[in-house]
């Protein structure tokens, strides 16, 4: 009778296989490349650095834009313990918040523009209401938050405000996502009056065995890419479960730490390891604008960029301690 090692090396085997099967049966139906389009070329960008945020004193982990129309403010998030809320068209800072611990990993911004959230290796999501803040000071004592979110028994990679001001996504080192009640301050799904619960996935994507550092919806929500410390960006189709494109360069040999698509889709800014900041155009594969060694672009690693809204800005936020509005 064969022992337990020699059937998980069997069904490891075996799952090697049908994943090739998989593969060779996807790729049978790739009749044209995305590059293929009759799509017209576009004129390379000539985005410079038009403001620069300066008053962090630590690196710059994350940045969001204000979701609200119009709107010219986003929120910082660095390991000097703060969040910043900026105009970034005046960069003036209209709200400084001191947390309660210096290892802060992301941050998010409501859809109203009320909220702001912050999390990190404190395994906790802290959300902050902007309508009871003062104006910005250089305080010592940590702000109180709105609501204190402690569920997860990990660092906080990642959190995302949905739908509304009532619920935030959250992800953790702890391998869960939380989708929380703001409001009440407890986790909604899944419920905690839920003995089992079933996440069914809908689509498997393979490609690669290190890290995916960023994932980021196309425009239109059909697809997604992602950035990867393989050196590439690659864009999904969720529709076709398949690999559009892979977006890699021999001028760029580094890990891909964050991505953003413009407001069409066109384009999708990418950020490297060694603070290199690429510009592709989405649909032939090619790089339109390194803006690597740009007057007063960052010198140090981009930890993350973002585009606003409106489409007519580009936010980096980066280990130099300061973030960069492109236009």
């Amino acid at each position: 009778m064969a022992s337990i090692q020699e059937q998980i090396n069997k069904a490891r085997q075996e799952a090697q296989s049908l994943q090739e099967q998989i593969k060779k049966s996807m790729e049978g139906g790739n009749d044209a490349k995305l590059s293929q389009l009759d799509a017209a070329p576009i004129t390379p960008t000539k985005l410079k650095v038009r403001n620069i945020l300066r008053g962090h004193l630590g690196k710059v982990y994350s940045c969001a834009w204000s979701p609200v129309p119009d709107s010219k403010l986003m929120v910082s998030a660095s390991q000097d313990g703060k969040l910043i809320i900026w105009n970034a068209l005046t960069t003036y800072k209209q709200h400084a918040i001191t947390l309660r611990t210096n290892w802060v990993m992301t941050c998010s911004y409501s859809n109203s523009g009320q909220y702001v959230a912050s999390g990190g290796l404190d395994n906790i999501v802290s959300i902050f209401n902007i309508n009871q803040l003062t104006e910005a000071t250089d305080s010592s004592q940590p702000t109180t938050p709105h609501r204190e979110l402690s569920q997860h028994t990990g660092y906080i990679s990642a959190c995302k405000f949905i739908s509304n001001d009532k619920q935030i996504l959250s992800s953790s080192g702890d391998m869960t996502c939380i989708c929380w009640d703001v409001e009440m301050g407890v986790q909604s799904r899944p419920s905690n009056r839920t003995l089992v619960t079933i996440g069914e996935v809908c689509s498997y994507f393979w490609w690669s065995r290190l890290d995916v550092n960023c994932v980021q919806f196309f425009p239109n929500g059909l697809s997604f890419a992602t950035a990867s410390d393989d050196n590439t960006c690659r864009l999904f189709d969720i529709r076709a479960s398949r690999e559009l494109k892979v977006y890699s360069d021999d001028s760029v040999r580094e890990g891909a730490t964050s991505i953003s698509f413009s407001k069409s889709g066109r384009l999708m800014y990418a950020a490297y390891d060694e603070k290199s900041i690429v510009v592709w155009d989405t649909l032939k594969g090619k790089i339109i604008q390194n803006l690597t060694n740009e007057q007063n672009g960052p010198d140090g690693r981009v930890a993350c960029l973002a585009v606003s809204p409106d489409g007519n800005a580009l936010c980096t936020a980066s280990w130099d301690y300061n973030l960069q509005i492109w236009a």
